[in-house]
């Protein structure tokens, strides 16, 4: 057979790598033996046919291996093998403790998922939960074990909490100062960085200021800011503005999560949004972005209300919601807003029907799962805000949402940025867990594979390529992980073998609980997850804590 070797600039890389493992592994027999894939290495680098060798966990030979052993092989021919996929944006932290098998993202390829936007898993007040930091949050899912590794950053949301509550109130500098030992002992702990979901209270309550000082906290650590930018919609462009002051001012790397237009008044303006992040980046900022592959957002329903009705928190939003002077100004606020926040009603065009409820917990409502509001409106009656009102009240002020609130051409623009990964926004459940019963998101259980399937195979916007490193060896370089996310020689065994000609997602929005087709192996950490259909139950996930030196 006729191999093609990778160019000397990745041999050289492959060799500078391997100086940092140890040569014994390198011994036969192999642990796993994958024969003939073609290799996309997640450098962007033309594929090439070889082999591979697997041991303790650890790609030890790349190469013709034809003479070879190993105590499994793996005929490969006719499927790439590539990095496992990461997930930049995951909001896994609490589902993998109740499914630790992550099936959702495994059978998607996935390999590491990046959690904590935001609202991160500590620090929590003591009796919350089990544990009190991220630290300990690490410990204990190293414990009970996981299917796929994770890392973390902390979020502002979590430690703004935890010094100051739900209160609608500024932040004064005592309380930015405690804010930022906490980020400090988090960075300490391994967090890959801070991030941000600056669109709610009560995190919409920081300053640009006082951003700048908790990234700074950050960047002493060698860490990322990851930011939910403030505004997606009308505001999107000083949103973007803010973003890339705090990196300049901070010092740090910044990662604009999920980049989009998200109010239909500016759809077809992504080159004027891109265009502020490239002249950044040419006076020498290192701002990145990452998107998913939809043209809907997923938030909560009560994000339609003004800012000022979650003062206090849950409690006090119950109280507002059944209160006729407080509805009526939530009301004349949604419709002609009287400040800058976003607005998810204005931002799908004030149509109902573009809002697709994903879960409704009272035995009254369930019905309406996977049903547009407008439905429930119509079936209701009476003005369509009351029911919004109504139905918040019975649901406990929670109702999660999908928003049909951008456009295509705008997301394949960004996508195409060379500075611009892959990240699903979505979490690891399964068709037949806890979850089965919600009516989530279709990036949950098919982003990757529909970037493979749709945006590479059929619609020719990236090469094969160009779209696996954007979901392997981009975001493992935003994070500094410096042994993952790339296929060579002393990294870490995380590897997906997936069929280029048929790899598919098949999740839609109104039958999300679907797995995709195409994917027929994920390793990680050398072991074995999927196998064809069969989840194997391994459960050889790690927590990957910060790491000092970047790549």
């Amino acid at each position: 057979m006729l191999r093609r070797v990778p160019t000397a600039l990745v041999r050289f890389a492959l060799l500078q790598a391997a100086i940092s493992w140890n040569p014994c592994l390198a011994q036969e027999p192999f642990d796993v033996l994958i024969r003939n894939g073609l290799v996309v290495d997640g450098s962007g680098n033309e594929a090439y046919q070889a082999d591979l060798g697997l041991r303790e966990g650890r790609i030890v030979r790349i190469g013709d291996l034809s003479d070879a052993a190993g105590s499994r092989s793996i005929d490969a021919n006719g499927l790439a093998v590539a990095p496992g996929f990461i997930d930049i944006h995951n909001h896994s932290d609490f589902t993998l403790l109740e499914e630790p098998r992550c099936e959702s993202m495994i059978r998607q390829g996935v390999t590491t998922m990046v959690l904590g936007e935001g609202g991160s898993a500590g620090p929590v007040p003591e009796g919350e939960r089990e544990w009190t930091t991220l630290g300990g949050y690490f410990e204990h899912v190293e414990r009970r074990g996981v299917a796929a590794n994770i890392c973390s950053y902390v979020g502002l949301t979590q430690v703004w909490r935890y010094v100051k509550g739900d209160a609608f109130e500024a932040a004064d500098a005592s309380q930015i100062k405690a804010m930022a030992m906490l980020v400090d002992e988090a960075m300490d702990e391994g967090a890959m960085g801070l991030s941000t979901s600056l669109l709610m209270p009560p995190s919409s309550l920081v300053t640009t200021a006082q951003l700048v000082d908790l990234a700074r906290v950050a960047a002493r650590h060698g860490g990322i800011y990851s930011t939910h930018i403030r505004d997606e919609g009308r505001g999107v462009f000083d949103a973007i503005d803010e973003a890339i002051q705090v990196g300049a001012e901070a010092g740090i790397r910044v990662d604009i999560i999920h980049l989009k237009i998200a109010d239909q008044a500016l759809w077809g303006r992504m080159a004027e949004v891109v265009g502020r992040i490239e002249a950044a980046r040419r006076r020498g900022l290192d701002i990145r972005a990452n998107v998913y592959p939809y043209t809907a957002g997923q938030n909560d329903m009560r994000a339609i209300l003004p800012p000022w009705a979650h003062d206090g928190g849950n409690a006090s939003l119950l109280e507002r919601l059944r209160g006729p002077e407080a509805r009526s100004r939530m009301k004349r606020d949604i419709r002609d807003p009287s400040q800058d926040w976003y607005n998810h009603y204005l931002a799908v065009g004030s149509d109902w029907s573009r809002m697709l409820l994903v879960q409704l917990d009272s035995p009254a409502n369930a019905p309406f799962v996977g049903r547009r509001f407008s439905e429930i409106a119509e079936a209701r009656g009476g003005d369509p805000f009351d029911v919004l009102f109504d139905l918040l009240a019975e649901e406990g002020g929670s109702v999660r949402t999908v928003y049909f609130h951008h456009q295509e051409g705008d997301m394949l623009h960004a996508l195409k940025r060379p500075y611009v990964s892959v990240g699903s926004d979505g979490a690891a459940i399964s068709r037949n867990g806890p979850a089965a019963g919600t009516h989530p998101h279709p990036r949950w259980y098919g982003t990757f594979p529909r970037i493979l399937g749709r945006y590479v195979r059929e619609a020719s916007a990236l090469t094969l390529v160009e779209a696996v490193r954007k979901m392997t060896a981009m975001n493992a370089e935003k994070l500094g992980i410096m042994d993952r996310g790339f296929l060579r020689e002393g990294f870490w065994a995380d590897l997906v073998l997936f069929d280029a000609k048929t790899v598919a997602d098949r999740a839609t929005f109104s039958e999300p609980h679907r797995y995709p087709v195409g994917v027929r192996h994920v390793f990680v950490n050398g072991v074995e997850v999927l196998n064809g259909e069969r989840h194997t139950g391994a459960l050889p996930g790690q927590v990957i804590r910060r790491q000092r030196k970047r790549p």
